[in-house]
C-alpha cells in the first residue's frame, strides 16, 4: 500500500490530503500533464489520470494525454473542452504560486500543516503529525 494511504488509513479523522499541482519548468508536458488531470477531475477522474500520468512520466506527449483519456473512458469533448479552460491553467498557476511561496523547489514535497516533511517514512509521518496533534490538543485545554 503506497504510504500516503497508510497516513490517511492511520489517522482517517485526523490527517486531510490536499493536492496542489507543482509542474517543474524543465519538464515540458509537466504544466500540460496538470491541466489534463485537472480536466480529468471535473469527470471525478483526477487520482486515476495522476497515476496513470506517473506510470509514463518518461513517455508524456499530447497522444499520451488522449490516451490516457480514452483509457479512463472520459468524455472527449468535455476533457477537450477543459483542457483549453482558462480556469484549469490558472488553478494550476495559482498552486505554482504557493508553492513558491512556501518554498517548494522540487516534487513531491510534503507539508503538514505548513510544516515540510523532511523524513517520507511512517515514522515521519507519525512523528510531525503526532506533535501537531499534540499542538491541537493543548490548544483546546
Amino acid at each position: 500500500m503506497p504510504l500516503l494511504e497508510q497516513v490517511l488509513e492511520k489517522y482517517p479523522t485526523d490527517v486531510k490530503l490536499i493536492y496542489k499541482n507543482f509542474p517543474l519548468r524543465n519538464h515540458k508536458y509537466a504544466k500540460p500533464a496538470a491541466i489534463a488531470a485537472m480536466a480529468a477531475d471535473r469527470q471525478g477522474r483526477f487520482w486515476d489520470y495522476h497515476d496513470e500520468i506517473f506510470l509514463v512520466y518518461n513517455q508524456l506527449n499530447e497522444a499520451k494525454f488522449e490516451e490516457i483519456a480514452q483509457k479512463l473512458n472520459l468524455d472527449m469533448e468535455r476533457f477537450h473542452r477543459d483542457l483549453k479552460d482558462p480556469a484549469i491553467v490558472q488553478a494550476v498557476g495559482s498552486d505554482v504560486q504557493e508553492g513558491f511561496q512556501a518554498g517548494v523547489r522540487g516534487t513531491p514535497s510534503i507539508f503538514v500543516n505548513g510544516r515540510r516533511l523532511k523524513q517520507r517514512s511512517m515514522q515521519g509521518f507519525q512523528t510531525i503529525i503526532d506533535s501537531e496533534l499534540a499542538k491541537r490538543s493543548q490548544k483546546a485545554k
